[in-house]
């Protein structure tokens, strides 16, 4: 029998929150044709933002990996909720764009957003195999170091 999502998360310790709320006049994912977008995740547990500030320097970089990660956590918790509950139809993870919020002179954004690649790949295996951006920004909503938003295919072949 192969790997479902579902396992993948157990073995890594993960277990996915309530997909959060809204904070303004936008919903949290839309549905169109066989295309799921979820909107920007910030690096929230527990409702609380847990990497905020600028992002300065090589230091930084662990410290923007894990806010990454934890975005790409709540936007899989989103796809759940957008799926009924059910990661499997997901056909393939086609794009994340991550968001640093960066120093002047910070130009590691390409290895803070591989927290939220790699945990991706690490769950949806071939699947979540992606294009990407990665691009550093002067602030971001709630003082968050980092927002990830996402483009799923749905459906399997």
């Amino acid at each position: 029998m192969s790997e479902t999502i579902a396992s993948r998360l157990a073995a890594l310790g993960i277990e996915l929150p309530e997909a959060a709320a809204p904070a303004a006049n936008y919903v949290p994912y839309t549905i169109v044709g066989t295309t799921l977008y979820i909107s920007g995740q910030l690096p929230l547990q527990g409702g609380t933002v847990m990497q905020t500030g600028h992002l300065a320097s090589d230091a930084d970089i662990e410290r923007g990996q894990e806010a990454a990660r934890l975005c790409a956590i709540n936007i899989l918790a989103q796809a759940k909720s957008a799926l009924g509950g059910d990661l499997e139809g997901i056909g393939r993870l086609a794009k994340i764009q991550g968001f640093v919020a960066s120093a002047p002179g910070f130009d590691k954004q390409h290895l803070v957003i591989n927290g939220a690649s790699d945990l991706l790949v690490d769950v949806l295996g071939e699947r979540g195999i992606h294009a990407r951006a990665a691009v550093g920004m002067a602030a971001l909503p709630l003082n968050a170091s980092v927002e990830v938003d996402a483009i799923f295919a749905i459906g399997r072949d």
